[in-house]
């Protein structure tokens, strides 16, 4: 279908009638079984954050460099309606937003999601604004390696981002995939600057409109994936969280939780607007609570395929304090773990693809599990 802006009375209608939690079962819409796919995929997460900051050009540039299928660009907005490529509307972590006095009288304390924070927000900036900063390491104690390349990069554009790909795609000959998700839709909806139809429309500007593009339109909430099946056929995957619940349902008094999304008839219910489940690692993999270790696969994966889902897990990290303990190496948590064998265990579990913040290395491990 041609992409399209629906109004707020429609999407007021298409939460009413599209509940997630019910009775009904099979419906007309339901798909067919899939199997895991014969190529995995790896997402850039974020870029490439385990060697350059996250939500770069130059991180999101190395992912493709190192053979990542995908990179992943989480979306928030300016206040001037620009997306923007943040992991949380809150940038006092990732840039030098503190160092600039001009600046200073924008702190403030909000509530989003349900949880105050304090600090400046890309709302309360012009993209203009947000240009003049730069970005920083998240993780210092973390990945101190990757301070050496503070106040190197701007935030860039969802826009620049899209430049990006096609750039480096006729440079390499290869088709890269895009994975945006919007953050927080609930919360800027609220504000006057809903991410979807923006989003849209950029992702339309630069050629992608078809299910067959290779891009997947993320959220952890369930309403705006709901809008954004009336909007646009791209890709649609539903983050599900190892523990709480969508902010959209919370903020309208729903009972659904993550874990009722995980069951075989949660399952058919994303099948009937989304194409992928994007489930947190630990709910595929659980972890023994007295060990730490991995146990046996959960069943989450044979409920997604046979829903007629493909299944995406988060996140992938190389230091230990990231890992199950069966793959951690040694006692000190920022170390490097053997992260094959974790890919490898999960592509075991039937996982279709993951992200990960070392695209290089996942790249290898899944090369290496499709040789065995």
């Amino acid at each position: 279908m041609t992409p399209r802006i629906i109004s707020a009375s429609l999407v007021a209608l298409v939460g009413a009638t599209l509940p997630f939690v019910g009775t009904s079962t099979a419906t007309a819409t339901d798909k067919p079984p899939v199997q895991q796919v014969a190529t995995p995929q790896v997402i850039g997460h974020r870029g490439a954050p385990g060697y350059r900051p996250e939500h770069t050009l130059a991180g999101y540039r190395l992912a493709i460099s190192m053979g990542a299928d995908y990179i992943e660009p989480d979306l928030v907005s300016t206040k001037d309606g620009v997306l923007v490529a943040r992991h949380e509307n809150d940038i006092t972590g990732t840039t030098d937003v503190a160092d600039h006095p001009e600046f200073a009288d924008r702190k403030t304390t909000k509530t989003i999601d349900g949880q105050k924070i304090t600090g400046w927000f890309t709302e309360d900036f012009t993209f203009a604004e947000l240009e003049t900063l730069r970005a920083k390491e998240r993780l210092p104690q973390v990945r101190p390696a990757n301070t050496a390349y503070d106040g190197l990069y701007k935030i860039p554009s969802f826009a620049q981002v899209l430049r990006l790909v096609r750039a480096e795609e006729r440079k390499t000959g290869r088709t890269i995939g895009v994975a945006p998700e919007t953050k927080h839709p609930t919360y800027f909806d609220s504000i006057g600057l809903s991410p979807e139809e923006p989003m849209v429309r950029t992702l339309t500007k630069f050629g992608y409109d078809s299910p067959r593009d290779k891009v997947l339109i993320q959220s952890f909430e369930i309403g705006n994936l709901q809008q954004l099946d009336h909007m646009t056929d791209l890709p649609l995957e539903q983050l599900i969280d190892s523990s709480g619940a969508p902010a959209d349902k919370v903020a309208a008094g729903d009972p659904t939780t993550y874990a009722d999304m995980t069951t075989p008839e949660g399952m058919r219910r994303i099948a009937r607007y989304a194409d992928w489940a994007g489930p947190s690692k630990d709910l595929v993999l659980p972890r023994d609570p007295a060990t730490g270790a991995t146990t046996t696969p959960s069943d989450l994966v044979d409920n997604a395929h046979r829903a007629g889902l493909h299944v995406v897990i988060y996140t992938l990290r190389e230091e230990n304090q990231f890992m199950a303990t069966n793959f951690r190496r040694g006692t000190d948590p920022n170390a490097h773990g053997d992260m094959h064998a974790e890919i490898a265990a999960f592509l075991d579990a039937g996982v279709d693809a993951l992200f990960s913040d070392f695209p290089d290395d996942a790249v290898a491990a899944r090369n290496d599990w499709l040789q065995n």
